[in-house]
């Protein structure tokens, strides 16, 4: 007999709508990016985010070494940002060359100009949940957003990216 529960579990599970984010660190002369979507405020004083992220990931080394990350809200519509960010790099691959980027960012972070909003954030807390994700919470340092609207995801089945 097939389990019900779990398929409520993962339909109640995509209900959960995620912004769409391109999460950035820099240590030294590497840099990186991905796409993520789960973000989510946790601290009103001092303003501070969580981001979950997989293990493994090329950027988790990244985060911790230098003790912060970005993170770049995506605009509704802009698939060029979606596409670019969702399927990796290799090692080594620059992902922002040829791409805008703010100047002057805390920690020389890369913070994508076109952003809808972005936040740099300097590493509070990194958990290992003990799940296939760790979560990193950050203080927000600097952040901004311009006027539109963002890009929200649903998923039919929680369970699945």
């Amino acid at each position: 007999m097939e389990d019900k529960s779990k398929d409520g579990i993962a339909a109640a599970l995509g209900r959960i709508p995620q912004g769409m984010y391109i999460l950035t660190a820099r240590f030294e002369d590497r840099r990186t990016g991905m796409l993520v979507s789960w973000v989510q405020q946790v601290s009103f004083r001092p303003p501070m985010v969580a981001v979950a992220v997989a293990k493994g990931r090329a950027i988790m080394p990244l985060i911790s070494d230098s003790r912060h990350f970005g993170l770049c809200q995506i605009q509704k519509g802009d698939r060029t940002m979606l596409r670019k960010f969702a399927s990796g790099f290799n090692t080594g691959e620059d992902p922002f060359l040829g791409l805008e980027l703010l100047p002057q960012t805390l920690a020389h972070l890369p913070i994508l100009a076109s952003s809808l909003a972005f936040m740099e954030c300097e590493v509070t807390t990194h958990v290992d949940v003990e799940g296939d994700h760790d979560v990193f919470v950050g203080t927000i340092r600097r952040g901004g957003a311009i006027p539109g609207e963002p890009q929200v995801h649903l998923r039919e089945n929680g369970f699945k990216y």
